[in-house]
């Protein structure tokens, strides 16, 4: 499967097939994948992660450096850049608003 491309780093999103297809099942997999991966939460499973559930003070209960992490990986893996911390904010919220934000970047929406 192509996505383990994306969960192990050695590949790019734009270079993944799996990852354009526009299956958003598919695409809040790939993030939960990559958000694991990328804070080093080897004890969380991805699929334990709800779609809807709010990143900071949910489950995973995630804090600013964290967060700061998790932009710095949109950058060099997706090549997104969040402009300002209130848009970090919004996209950050939960999966289901990171995977709204790439979708749309990536004209899949």
């Amino acid at each position: 499967m192509t996505a383990g491309v994306v969960a192990s780093g050695r590949g790019l999103w734009y270079k993944n097939g799996y990852a354009m297809s526009g299956n958003n099942g598919a695409l809040h997999e790939e993030l939960k994948q990559f958000i694991v991966r990328r804070l080093r939460l080897e004890q969380v499973d991805p699929k334990a992660i709800r779609d809807d559930a709010p990143l900071v003070g949910g489950g995973l209960d995630l804090d600013s450096i964290d967060l700061l992490e998790l932009v710095v990986g949109l950058e060099k893996e997706y090549g997104l850049k969040i402009a300002d911390v209130a848009e970090g904010r919004r996209i950050l919220k939960s999966v289901d608003s990171l995977a709204e934000y790439v979708a749309v970047k990536r004209g899949t929406s």
